[in-house]
Formats: C-alpha cells, structure tokens, sequence
C-alpha cells in the first residue's frame, strides 16, 4: 500500500475501534471498564491501536487511542489496560488474518461461559459460529501476563468465537466491523442458549449451508453499520 493508503486504512481501523466502544456503551457493556477492542495497525503490523485507560467507553474517540507496540509500550506514553495487552497481543501475533479482536463482560455471555457449555446450532445466528469457535477451558480469569494470552491464542486456533471459561466471550475478524458485529452476534446467541437450555440444534448440514450463505453476504461487516446507525448516529462522533 502507499503512504496515502497506509493513513487511510488506519483511520479506518482506528474509526472502527472508537465506534465499537460506544456501541458497547450503549447496549450498557463496560460500565466497569471491563472490556477492550483493538485494532492491528496496518503499516506497523506487530502493533496495535487500543482506547487509553481510563476512558469510558461512551466517550471513546479516535484521538482517545494509542498505538501499543509488541512490548506492550505506547508510541506516546498514555496508559492502556494492561489485561488488554496480556490477552489480545499473543492473538494478533498468532494471527496474521486477524485484524480486529474484541473482549468484554456481558449479561449473557459471561454466565453462558461459566456454565462449561459449547455453542451449537440453535437459532439462525448461532449458524455464523458453527464450527468457527473455541473453548478456553482454563482459570486465570485474571490473565495476569503473556503466558495467559497465548494460552487463549492457541487455544482459539483459527476460530473467530472463543469462549472463554468463567470470564466472557471474545471474537476476531478480517475488519473490525466484523469484530463487532461478531461479537453483539454471539452475545445474542448465548442468550438463546440460556433461555432455552433444553433446544434442539439443526442438522450439521443445515448448519453449515446457513453458516456459508450468511457469511457470503458479508452478514458481520454490515451488521456493524445497522449496529453503527442504531446506537451511535453520527459516526462523526468519534473523529
């Protein structure tokens, strides 16, 4: 890409990430500043752009982000939560397809993994993970360093949806509009799990043809844009 390009397509990401963390507002995630989105930085790829801390999440802007680098540093000294870095760095790194990562504590998903259940194909939406996700079956809910993350990472393989033991959901993406998305999805898909314990999933084959159908028509990236209109408005907002 050329320089031009390069500061495009990072403004776009760093767009993507501020409007992520007011969408995650407004659905009331990460009132305890329970929760990160990053974003890998497409010129400095070892790298990656995150919300400095502490902000909340409803005010997230994209002069509020901060380039963090492989040794977890910022480019300009602002502070970042350190579990953001201990977790989504060894996944961007394992990773190279993987350009967003998006974690945090929600009202369905959090119970849903402490229940040491898997996702199966209930509901039209649950067919976007069907076998596309993870389960981290481990109890450094606290992730206090690297060696946790990558834990996570191999854990996840190539999943885009991990499941991460008494602690919470945690999605990837090719952009991270599809992070997003992804994410909002599968927290809408954990719901149906615990209201309907007792569901009967369909077919594998049912599942995997409306598993590629969806994601054929881009399902995840546009989603982000309805996500985009219906709880931020003006995505000006952000910078």
């Amino acid at each position: 890409m050329s320089t031009v390009e390069i500061e495009a397509e990072r403004l776009k990401r760093k767009r993507q990430v501020a409007l992520g963390y007011r969408i995650f507002a407004s659905l009331r995630w990460g009132d305890l500043g329970d929760g990160h989105i990053t974003a890998r930085d497409p010129e400095h790829t070892d790298c990656m752009w995150l919300l400095r801390y502490p902000v909340g999440f409803e005010r997230a802007t994209i002069d509020d982000l901060v380039l963090v680098r492989a040794d977890g540093t910022t480019l300009d000294g602002r502070a970042i939560n350190d579990t953001a870095y201990h977790i989504h760095h060894p996944i961007h790194a394992a990773r190279a397809d993987v350009i967003g990562v998006a974690h945090t504590h929600t009202p369905w998903g959090t119970p849903f993994c402490a229940a040491d259940r898997g996702l199966e194909p209930i509901t039209q939406e649950a067919c976007q993970f069907y076998e596309r996700w993870a389960y981290f079956d481990d109890e450094e809910v606290q992730v206090l360093g690297l060696a946790g993350g990558e834990r996570i990472a191999e854990a996840m393989g190539h999943s885009q949806a991990m499941l991460l033991r008494s602690h919470g959901l945690l999605t990837t993406g090719t952009s991270v509009a599809e992070t997003i998305a992804a994410f909002v999805t599968l927290e809408r898909v954990t719901e149906a799990h615990m209201k309907v314990p007792d569901a009967a999933p369909i077919s594998h084959e049912s599942a995997q043809i409306a598993r590629d159908d969806l994601l054929a028509q881009r399902s995840q990236e546009l989603a982000f844009e309805f996500l985009v209109q219906r709880h931020v408005g003006d995505p000006s907002v952000v910078g």
